[in-house]
């Protein structure tokens, strides 16, 4: 993991030691760095940009970590956003997002977020990613309601099943996600659906965590081969996001570049649509795991042991509340100790959740722990505090971001009991 090593057996994240600010801050707490950050998010820009893609605008996933001093930082290097809520809309305009640079994707969304949407200044937000005819109905309804002109996206359903796990799979038309070809297709001609609405462009996203691109590529093709169809001036084509990263080390050697997904993209956008048309439109992608998943970790403290015969459980202050993706996907993260040892044990890493499927990992090579010790859980940026909750009465955890100058400050205050409802 970038930016993470130890030093005289201490463990360090962008060179501040992790030991001193658990001194200062009480755990578990996430850990950002902003310099990993803004590495993560220029490496895509300029790999974008290197492979000749036509005005890239790179649109963060807001649900993968919409803290607002994390996306004002984003918002300053010139990234747009991908929203699914209203909630994600009005955060990505408070972190100084320009609602031209918003897309808004998702197959729930409600005539009072609709409506927000419509009525923000100028022409709005560059899209209203739809995945339903219902939706393109409603959408054109509000619009007509306000006398405003509603930018239209369609997010197809290429029908393709991407290697990656089934919860995060969203291609396939067993899928909520996308319209399929005939559906998308039958509704350009019919003028109900575009008294106050114009089509301008053309989405897919087929899943998250993806490591083999042959169904990025297939889904890609497939973009272009409707967007020709619609015989329409689209202004973008949105190749959505979902490109994943080395939580196992055997995933690193699966691992596609930046380099190598961005030629790709650029070779079959050529391939198929550019080649065949007069139309240049942009590219838009909507990329989360893949900027802030590894610009942070999980700082957790040991309670205590418990040794059922050949078990050995190490209890941890951090739970599934804080942290869900091991419990909900049976995700694998990386764990280290904060302090450096030899000797290893196979160890059981479970948090004070009263559930079973509150373990971080099973059977993880680690020094013999005792109480007070710390443990990290590597690549948490992304779906880590995002997808928290409070179950079981806990507090949501401590957030603090290593700046560019290596000062740490507080970005999300922890959860007081007082603020449980």
């Amino acid at each position: 993991m970038k930016d993470l090593d130890y030093k005289k057996k201490l463990l360090h994240f962008s060179k501040i030691d992790i030991e001193s600010v658990a001194k200062k801050h009480k755990t578990p707490f996430f850990l950002y760095s902003e310099k990993v950050l803004t590495e993560n998010y220029n490496s895509f820009y300029e790999g974008a940009k290197k492979a000749g893609l036509i005005n890239p605008l790179v649109c963060f996933a807001l649900k993968s970590n919409p803290n607002k001093n994390l996306v004002k930082i984003l918002a300053n290097l010139g990234s747009g956003a991908d929203i699914v809520s209203g909630g994600e809309l009005k955060r990505a305009l408070e972190s100084g997002i320009p609602a031209s640079k918003i897309v808004f994707s998702g197959v729930g969304k409600t005539e009072d977020e609709i409506i927000f949407a419509l009525k923000l200044p100028g022409k709005g937000i560059n899209s209203f990613n739809v995945e339903s005819m219902e939706e393109l109905e409603l959408i054109n309804a509000c619009a007509k309601k306000l006398k405003k002109l509603a930018r239209i996206c369609f997010r197809l359903n290429p029908v393709v099943q991407p290697k990656t796990h089934k919860f995060i799979s969203t291609g396939n038309k067993t899928h909520k996600f996308g319209l399929l070809e005939k559906d998308l297709l039958s509704c350009l001609g019919k003028s109900k659906y575009w008294s106050h609405s114009t089509l301008v462009g053309l989405s897919i996203h087929i899943g998250s965590q993806l490591l083999d691109l042959k169904a990025t590529k297939k889904a890609i093709q497939r973009l272009c081969e409707v967007g020709l169809k619609t015989k329409m001036p689209l202004e973008f084509l949105d190749v959505g996001g979902g490109l994943g990263i080395d939580y196992h080390p055997s995933e690193t050697q699966k691992l596609p570049s930046i380099n190598t997904y961005m030629e790709l993209v650029a070779e079959t956008l050529d391939k198929h649509f550019y080649s065949k048309s007069d139309l240049r439109p942009s590219v838009v992608f909507e990329p989360g795991r893949k900027i802030i998943a590894q610009a942070g970790i999980f700082v957790m403290k040991v309670l205590r042991n418990k040794v059922s015969e050949e078990n050995v459980f190490v209890i941890v202050d951090g739970g599934m509340n804080d942290f869900a993706r091991p419990a909900i996907y049976g995700a694998y993260h990386g764990m280290i100790p904060v302090k450096k040892g030899k000797k290893e044990i196979p160890s059981h890493i479970v948090g004070p959740i009263c559930e079973t499927t509150d373990c971080f990992g099973s059977n993880r090579l680690l020094p013999p722990m005792k109480s007070g010790d710390l443990l990290i859980i590597k690549d948490t940026g992304a779906y880590g505090y995002s997808m928290g909750s409070n179950y079981n009465l806990r507090g949501r955890p401590l957030e603090l971001l290593i700046d560019t100058k290596k000062n740490l400050k507080v970005i999300n205050k922890a959860q007081d009991y007082s603020e449980l409802t």
